[in-house]
C-alpha cells in the first residue's frame, strides 16, 4: 500500500448540495488502498463524516487539516477493507 505523494483534491464548494455527497463517495471509490483525497468544504464535515461511519466503518481514516471557519479541508483515506473490521469507525486511520 503505497500512499500518493498529495492527495487529490475534490473542492466541493460550487457544487449544487445535493450532487456533493454522491461526488464524494464516487471520488472515495475511486480510490486505491492507501491513496487520499482532499476534501474541501464551506462548512464543517461532520454530517459526512458520520455517513462515512455508517456505510464504510474501518474503511477510511479521516484527518481534519483545516477547521473553518471559512473551509474546512479533510484528508480521508481508503483503507485495505479486508483488514479492517465492521466494529471500527475509521477515526484512528486502522492503528
Amino acid at each position: 500500500m503505497t500512499p500518493l505523494a498529495s492527495p487529490a483534491t475534490v473542492d466541493i464548494r460550487g457544487i449544487v448540495l445535493r450532487e456533493r455527497h454522491p461526488l464524494i463517495f464516487s471520488s472515495f471509490n475511486a480510490l486505491a488502498v492507501g491513496q487520499s483525497m482532499q476534501l474541501v468544504n464551506d462548512h464543517d464535515p461532520q454530517p459526512l463524516r458520520h455517513q462515512f461511519d455508517a456505510q464504510m466503518p474501518g474503511q477510511f481514516a479521516w484527518r481534519t487539516v483545516e477547521a473553518g471557519p471559512e473551509v474546512w479541508r479533510v484528508d480521508i483515506t481508503r483503507l485495505d477493507a479486508e483488514r479492517s473490521t465492521t466494529s471500527c469507525c475509521g477515526h484512528c486511520g486502522g492503528a
